[in-house]
């Protein structure tokens, strides 16, 4: 494989300098036109070739307009990184459409190294290799361009150059232990680096293979590269829009779950106020436990309007530590949400160890009210499944204990709230033209949910389907289920 990248090729001083001035002002017109487009630019620079990625991170300032273009030499995992899933401090970085950045020492380099200093097995770099894979082909399903470029080193070449290095100290810096050490074990970086392309080169996310032995020839194949790419897709025509998706019947639902949830369940008075009391007790208790382990909690609360989301996440509120608990809100993406993949707000939110997050409404939209009204085409919305399904498989290998809840109503107890709210002046502003428009979409919604739950409950991040037409109830069911989940993981 990394033959073909040995060609030997060199570039001499004159005709490098003949092209590369061309060169720079197409690569400078083509980042002021993306600055208007519609998908983002991810370009990864990695390799075997420690002093190539070097000289590629060194030229980008100097042949683009580094305005305009983000760099992001990662490295070791910081303190605050450490303690979020291993992505969160990639998806943080992630640039927004009309935006380009440059990766090194990012997530392939990190599972090289750590695949080579021992800190995984063959089985876990495999692994880490099939999520590297995903996310990138999730960044170009989602509409970025993603280039990846591989530099590489003949052994040879290596060894001359550690030699000469050897013998001019001003040369060592540059070189660093990094290239010893990779000249000492070659042939087993080689086999790893080799099988880490081989599964995570992608249609969407190929990997190009550059010989980096020459300095001048190394930068001419990358930026023109880069430039080739970038001009394809800004001067590709735009997508035809998706076909309208087939309505839903608007027949009363026959639901094969939903249908199960016993929405006749009640608790007296007493007997909720008491256990209420009990629950919140108890999950104060286990949230200092949670909180000296360094466990995290991740709740989420999807539900039809009105289905008492709001009140249930205060009852939780009222018996955790404001320190260490955070409510998000979600509502429409702001423009800066928009220009992003649709995870990307939701990653940014993950907290640190030992704190609990509570998402009302969340990355469910894109598969429910996005799916619904349209705002996601089908093949998006379909594709959500899987890449949701694998976001929450990384926060629960972090450590995270995700629950998920449904608060589920009928129509008539909606409409029963939606009328005292408008009758209550402090509730007024809750009711709006949308709550009574979706009402007549309800079979779609529904149609919604039980796909949903039937692909996303997951062992490690299950759905609970709450009664909540009684309110006491539901606020009840919902603690006293986030308790067992947390006794189970202490």
């Amino acid at each position: 494989m990394f033959e073909t990248a040995e060609t030997g090729a060199s570039i001499g001083k004159e005709e490098y300098e003949r092209r590369i001035p061309e060169l720079r002002v197409e690569l400078v017109n083509a980042q002021y036109d993306l600055r208007e487009a519609d998908f983002p630019v991810i370009v990864v620079v990695c390799g075997d070739d420690w002093l190539g990625v070097h000289e590629i991170l060194t030229a980008v300032g100097e042949i683009m307009d580094g305005r305009f273009v983000a760099l992001h030499a990662m490295g070791e995992a910081s303190d605050e990184e450490g303690e979020r899933p291993e992505f969160w401090r990639y998806w943080r970085r992630l640039p927004g459409a009309g935006e380009m950045a440059v990766f090194a020492d990012e997530w392939s380099a990190d599972a090289l190294v750590r695949y080579l200093r021992e800190r995984v097995d063959r089985e876990g770099y495999e692994r880490q290799l099939r999520r590297i894979a995903r996310f990138e082909a999730d960044l170009a399903q989602g509409g970025a361009l993603v280039l990846k470029f591989w530099i590489h080193v003949p052994k040879k070449a290596l060894k001359k150059r550690i030699k000469k290095a050897k013998k001019n100290r001003r040369m060592a810096w540059r070189i660093g232990a990094e290239s010893q050490e990779l000249y000492d074990g070659y042939t087993q970086v080689m086999e790893a680096a080799r099988r880490l392309v081989e599964v995570t080169d992608e249609a969407e996310s190929p990997w190009h293979l550059v010989e980096g032995s020459d300095r001048r020839t190394l930068r001419l194949s990358v930026f023109e590269t880069l430039f080739a790419a970038l001009r394809a897709r800004l001067d590709r025509a735009p997508p035809e829009p998706p076909p309208p998706a087939a309505a839903p019947s608007q027949e009363p639902g026959n639901s094969s779950i939903l249908h199960t949830v016993d929405l006749g369940a009640r608790l007296e008075r007493e007997e909720y106020k008491k256990r209420l009391a009990a629950g919140q007790t108890r999950l104060f208790e286990l949230g200092e436990k949670a909180q000296k382990k360094g466990v995290t909690t991740a709740l989420v609360f999807e539900g039809w309007d009105a289905a008492g989301k709001g009140g249930v996440i205060r009852r939780i509120t009222r018996a955790t530590d404001v320190r260490r608990t955070r409510v998000v809100a979600v509502g429409a993406p702001s423009p800066e949400e928009a220009a992003h993949h649709y995870l990307w707000r939701f990653w940014r939110q993950l907290p640190r160890k030992g704190h609990m997050v509570i998402f009302d409404r969340s990355w469910y939209g894109r598969v429910l009210v996005e799916r619904v009204e349209g705002y996601a085409g089908e093949a998006e919305w379909r594709r959500a499944y899987r890449e949701i399904n694998d976001f929450e498989e990384q926060l629960t290998e972090a450590g995270m204990v995700v629950q998920k809840f449904w608060l589920h109503i009928d129509p008539a107890e909606q409409l029963a709230r939606f009328r005292a709210r408008e009758q209550t002046s402090y509730k007024k502003y809750k009711i709006t033209e949308d709550d009574y428009r979706n009402r007549g979409k309800w079979a779609g919604y529904e149609q919604a949910v039980e796909e949903m739950v039937a692909r996303t409950s997951t062992s490690h991040a299950p759905w609970h389907l709450i009664p909540a037409n009684h309110k006491p109830y539901a606020r009840v069911q919902v603690i006293e289920t986030i308790c067992a989940a947390l006794e189970d993981r202490l």
